[in-house]
Order: structure tokens, then sequence, then C-alpha cells
């Protein structure tokens, strides 16, 4: 089972608000199957705690270390959102990937999706794509 489909990959999001695209993000998540719908407030609850935008235009919202309970399987949800969303600071977060890690699985998809961002060139060509194969092919090494 992969933790990213093209299924969970949503396009040309407008969002307003930091609250608004965590909740939506968290949504796919939920809608998927891969966490509880208790796990969205966690997602919040850690942004409260600390900021999960991570530079490049990236934010990586996901629960606090308590919500794993709410995690059925581990998952990711990639939302692009071209006009970007303000995190705080000036921070906009033009791509937002919502990570469900069961047990330690978090760990490890973290440190592949930072792969990913951490070229500034990738995170431009992923918010500029047309179709979520396209944007898939970006993250074939997360799974």
């Amino acid at each position: 089972m992969s933790v990213l489909s093209v299924e969970n990959i949503v396009l040309n999001k407008e969002l307003s608000t930091m609250e608004e695209a965590i909740r939506f993000t968290g949504q796919v998540l939920v809608d998927k199957g891969y966490v509880e719908p208790a796990y969205i407030e966690k997602m919040l609850e850690r942004e409260e705690m600390t900021s999960t935008f991570m530079g490049n235009s990236v934010a990586i919202p996901h629960g606090t270390d308590d919500a794993k309970k709410e995690v059925k399987k581990s998952g990711l949800a990639i939302v692009q959102v071209p006009a970007g969303v303000d995190f705080g600071d000036g921070n906009m977060a033009k791509l937002l990937i919502g990570i469900a890690g069961k047990g330690d699985e978090h760990l490890e998809i973290l440190s592949n999706i930072a792969v990913v961002v951490a070229d500034a060139d990738n995170v431009e060509k992923i918010v500029n794509a047309k179709t979520a194969e396209e944007v898939m092919g970006f993250f074939e090494g997360v799974n």
C-alpha cells in the first residue's frame, strides 16, 4: 500500500487562512482513510506548538506525538495552493503536504519529502504542475 496516490493530490486550491489550509489538508487524510477526524485537531495543536512551514513555499502539517492513536495507516495528502496561504510572519505556503505516520514511519516519510522540497526548482515545478500524475512523479521515492 502506497502512502501517496493521485487521489490524495489536490490541484489549484484556494485557501485563505492557515487554519483553513490545515483543516482542508487533514480532511483529505480523513477522506482517504488514513486518519480519524480527531487527527485534524491534533494538526492544529501541532501548529500552535511550532510552525510546520519549512521554507521554499512548503508547509508540512501533521499531528502531535499523541495523535498517533488517530492514525489508521501511513499516508500523505498534497495540496497545491498557487496563490499561497499565509503561515504566519509572511511565510506563504504554496505547497501543503499533510502527513500521517503509523508508528515511526512518519520520520522516514518526512526525510524523503525533505529531499524533494529542499530544491526550490522542484517546489516551483510542483506548484505549477497541471496534473496529479505530474506531482506524483516528484514523490515516487516517498512510498
